[in-house]
């Protein structure tokens, strides 16, 4: 049941991940009475901006009554100026369930009629095709969610079953009629954050994932390296105090718990401290799971919000007469700003993961065969697949650079300072698919430094990791095409295989 204004962080994940979307019917009067609102301000004669007003810097100029059905038109059409690849469909159904939930809250205007049919092509699956690029996060995400709208008023394309068709003929397959705009409701579809939102949530949720995943491909290349996991004793950490910190530890000695390959560091090992890069692990990633969890703060609270404009507030609802208020909630710097924190946190697991791959392939490091290979010099063992992690991970650190620290006037400098959050929040599923490949190549890496050390087994839990592993790709005793390898580790990583629920989340 989506509940507007009160939909937690759990539920959008569920939706993210395809679950259905029903809207709490007692929403409903509530939206009827906004629209209602928007009917008696119209007749007061007073001028209200985007009701019976042109938009931007036209805003001074005047509609006439009989115009504000082909204004709200308009609208729609010439703002539907996207380009680029189509955004993913779970992203943007997870927009269109935001819209709903926005909608919802009975502050845009809009009539029942509208919100349901939002709500029917969710449940249909009848997902409009969205442009990815075209947004700077003020005045709201205008093209994308201009695209969604247009096809619910039967212009453009809208996938269904993986297919895309026409706008106007996939309603009409589903049984459904093109949305007629009513005043302000165009206006109201298009203002809001909820593309900016929709990728920010998708790329926390992805990474969290793979930050649950790397806490185990670390854990697991401790072991390989034979590191020690004093560096993990609760004493250290609750000195520092850091929530985060704090949670890491202690899921890495859970990991390690029981290993025989970690009691063998205490008898015969002179090193008298590990590198950073296994060492510091705890600070690493727990402050990387302390900004994704303010991250995730801050979208939880723009999942729920409303943030079109202007705002209806309606007399027998709230009190006192009816009346629009222009305000700027459309702006989306609250989401630029989690956005940017989530793309460090990612870049910087990433980071510390290939840091440990190096590790491992380094003889004068690990104390393994160089580059984890039996007969290095024949064969090259893991060097190129290090290469490729290093090559994933630079990708990212050019990927996380703030993009909420930009701005560029828009609109004939009416719209003078914008957020930047739609591609500073679209990036981060790219970085997430680059962290996935990072944390197999560490996976495998980790695996393989493991088994130099048999008959010697690590714990019950990182064993079974390596049994998962080993049950698709076998340990590698002579060079072979290593891209198969790569993948099949990636695909167990992005199943969630080593996302172990128990390990330190974002909610």
């Amino acid at each position: 049941m989506l509940k507007p204004g009160e939909t937690p962080l759990a539920d959008w994940r569920a939706i993210w991940n395809g679950a259905a979307v029903r809207l709490d019917p007692a929403s409903q009067a509530v939206v009827a009475e906004s629209a209602a609102a928007v009917g008696r301000i119209l007749a007061g004669g007073e001028a209200i901006y985007g009701i019976n007003t042109g938009f931007g810097k036209l805003a001074a100029v005047r509609i006439e009554d009989g115009d504000l059905a082909t204004l709200q038109r308009n609208l729609v059409l010439s703002h539907a100026a996207g380009v680029g690849a189509p955004s993913p469909t779970p992203v943007a159904r997870l927009m269109m369930a935001l819209k709903l939930a926005s909608l919802a809250q009975g502050a845009s205007g809009v009539r029942p009629a509208t919100v349901e049919l939002l709500e029917r092509m969710i449940a249909l699956d009848l997902i409009p095709v969205v442009p990815g690029q075209g947004s700077v996060g003020a005045s709201g995400d205008l093209a994308p969610l201009a695209h969604m709208t247009a096809a619910m008023i039967g212009v453009g394309e809208i996938e269904v079953g993986g297919v895309r068709l026409p706008a106007d003929r996939a309603l009409a397959e589903a049984g459904l009629a093109p949305l007629e705009l009513g005043p302000k409701e165009g206006l109201a579809l298009l203002n809001g954050t909820q593309f900016s939102t929709a990728n920010a949530l998708a790329g926390l949720f992805e990474a969290e994932r793979l930050f649950r995943s790397a806490l185990v491909t670390g854990a697991l290349s401790t072991e390989a390296a034979r590191g020690s996991d004093t560096p993990f004793d609760p004493r250290i950490h609750a000195l520092r105090r850091q929530p985060g910190q704090i949670e890491a530890a202690q899921a890495l000695r859970e990991l390690m718990a029981g290993s025989a390959i970690r009691a063998s560091h205490l008898k015969d090992d002179e090193r008298v401290q590990d590198p950073y890069c296994l060492r510091c692990q705890p600070q690493v990633m727990g402050a990387a799971l302390d900004v994704l969890r303010q991250a995730a703060s801050t979208l939880a609270f723009e999942a729920n919000g409303v943030s079109d404009n202007p705002l209806i507030f309606a007399g027998n609802t709230n009190g006192g007469g009816d009346v629009a208020l222009s305000g700027g909630n459309f702006h989306a710097e609250p989401v630029a700003f989690a956005a940017d924190m989530i793309a460090l946190a990612i870049c910087e697991i990433g980071s510390i993961a290939e840091r440990r791959i190096a590790m491992l392939v380094d003889p004068a490091l690990s104390g393994l065969p160089a580059f984890l290979t039996p007969k290095p010099g024949l064969n090259s063992g893991f060097m190129i697949p290090q290469v490729t992690a290093a090559a994933l991970v630079s990708e990212n650190k050019q990927l996380a650079h703030p993009a909420s620290v930009d701005s560029i006037p828009t609109s004939a400098n009416q719209e003078d300072h914008v957020s930047m959050a739609a591609h500073g929040a679209r990036r981060l599923l790219a970085m997430t698919r680059n962290l996935e490949g990072v944390v197999a190549v560490e996976l495998l890496a980790a695996a393989q430094g493991c088994d130099f050390h048999r008959p010697l087994a690590s714990s019950a839990a990182l064993e079974g990791v390596r049994e998962r592993l080993r049950a698709v790709v076998p340990t590698l005793d002579h060079d072979r095409h290593f891209a198969p390898d790569i993948a099949a580790a990636a695909r167990l990583v992005g199943e969630g295989a080593l996302a172990f629920p128990h390990l330190p989340g974002v909610a």
